[in-house]
């Protein structure tokens, strides 16, 4: 029991030494005694074991210092593979180097702990579907995980300076933003427009200032609004015209009717003014007649706007898909003597979509196609489907004709809007909204005198 007290290994320490130091003077005082009476071999011994117990008393007293240093020197270098397996330094150091061997198995544990959430956490923010960019007030990048690359259409990213050549207006946006801030970007990524929100937060790493900068393109969400909008808009003018045309347009024929069954020869102007009268007035009413029959006919067309059906998604060949439209494209494109080619690689692509509706959208961008080509000599439409980068089924339309002017290419999915004498400025707009109902989108990339293409991607 006497052992447990803090001050027993103590003592037996200090008694350990006595006996080493009083050993140690009794070898060296007889060693010297045996040199002076001239008995060189006896004194020889007696001198080499005074030196024996002088180097065991120093390693002794020394081992315990030297595994608090090494303790020490591993906790600085990171360096938890240390053991305290060598010779015993004796039951009064037993304790410590036991406590040595668990501080290191702790912060080993531990160690592996930290790297393991680290870990964790790298991988959750790679994978995280919200781009997070985060650098210092150099413009050095110490994070862009896998959103972020790809919304900035770039692989590899050091410094927020490096991404002016590919994205200019996003790199003046982020050299700009400032913690706590909000930006809207417009840039161009895969062919296509996005919107991206730049919102930026401070944090500190050490004494290094840091910018996180979370980045979400919103393009489609504000197409999906703004397509809201129109129908909204639509569903309320095509219902107060409707209202508003049945009663003139059936009024008008009831007129047209009575007018019809009146006697010419009654009437002040004796029977030919009465006549002429008569004539004048129903001609009057047939054509409010026609009017508001051919009006109505026209909002009727714009109401299927706000009806499209939902879409009945089945697997769609894709090569099925182009065939059905080139058989029923292919005498308008022979009659205005215009090339039309497809191809789809592979060739046993397929989307998950309502092939009707697909099918609309295709046979309009034809149409569009053949439009822009129509008089021009070398005039082609083309019909492509290929894979994108990401493993998504996309779809192109190309012409060779004359392009959209750079005013009106932001416009050309807008209701009504209309570069086409006599178009009625629904087929882009119906095309937008069906993608849309697929969770795809529909853009457009236009150059002077070199065509238009349009992309659709699943």
């Amino acid at each position: 029991m006497g052992s447990d007290r803090p001050g027993g290994p103590l003592r037996r320490f200090r008694a350990q030494v006595a006996l080493r130091v009083a050993g140690f003077a009794a070898a060296a005082g007889l060693a010297l005694f045996l040199l002076l009476r001239a008995d060189w071999l006896s004194g020889a011994i007696a001198g080499a074991a005074a030196l024996w117990l002088a180097v065991d008393l120093v390693r002794y007293a020394e081992r315990t210092g030297r595994d608090i240093q090494k303790f020490l020197l591993a906790v600085r270098q990171s360096d938890f593979s240390l053991t305290f397996s060598g010779p015993r330094l004796g039951e009064p150091f037993d304790g410590l180097e036991e406590e040595f061997q668990r501080v290191m198995e702790t912060v080993r544990r531990e160690r592996a702990e930290t790297e393991e959430q680290r870990r964790f956490l790298e991988t959750l923010v790679q994978h995280v579907g919200v781009g997070l960019l985060a650098f210092d007030d150099s413009g050095a990048v110490t994070l862009a995980n896998a959103a972020a690359r790809r919304l900035l259409g770039v692989p590899h990213l050091r410094r927020v300076a490096d991404l002016r050549p590919a994205q200019p207006a996003a790199a003046e946006a982020l050299e700009a933003l400032r913690a706590g801030e909000r930006a809207l970007v417009q840039i161009e990524r895969d062919g296509a427009p996005a919107q991206l929100v730049l919102k930026a937060e401070e944090f500190k790493m050490g004494q290094w200032r840091q910018l996180l900068v979370s980045l979400q393109d919103i393009h489609g969400e504000l197409e999906e609004k703004e397509t809201e909008a129109w129908q909204n808009l639509t569903r309320v003018l095509t219902h107060e015209i409707m209202n508003s045309m049945t009663p003139i347009s059936s009024l008008a024929a009831t007129a047209e009717d009575l007018l019809a069954g009146l006697d010419p020869c009654v009437g002040d102007g004796g029977p030919e003014g009465c006549a002429e009268r008569l004539k004048d007035a129903r001609e009057a009413m047939g054509t409010v007649r026609r009017r508001s029959k051919d009006l109505m006919g026209f909002v009727q067309a714009y109401r299927s706007l706000a009806l499209i059906p939902r879409p009945k998604f089945q697997v769609v060949s894709l090569r099925e898909l182009f065939g059905r439209a080139e058989r029923l494209m292919r005498q308008r494109f022979e009659e205005e003597r215009v090339r039309f080619g497809w191809s789809a690689a592979p060739e046993t692509l397929e989307v998950t979509a309502d092939p009707a509706l697909v099918e609309q959208v295709l046979l309009n961008l034809l149409l569009n196609g053949l439009d822009a080509v129509r008089g021009r000599p070398g005039g082609e439409v083309r019909l492509e489907a290929s894979m994108s980068e990401r493993g998504r089924p996309v779809v192109t339309v190309s012409d060779n004709g004359g392009g959209i002017a750079p005013e009106a290419e932001p416009k050309v999915f807008i209701p009504f809007f209309t570069t086409k004498k006599g178009g009625s400025g629904i087929g882009l707009s119906f095309s937008r909204q069906v993608m849309h109902l697929h969770g795809g989108s529909i853009a457009v990339r236009s150059d002077a005198d070199r065509g238009a293409v349009f992309t659709l991607k699943f």
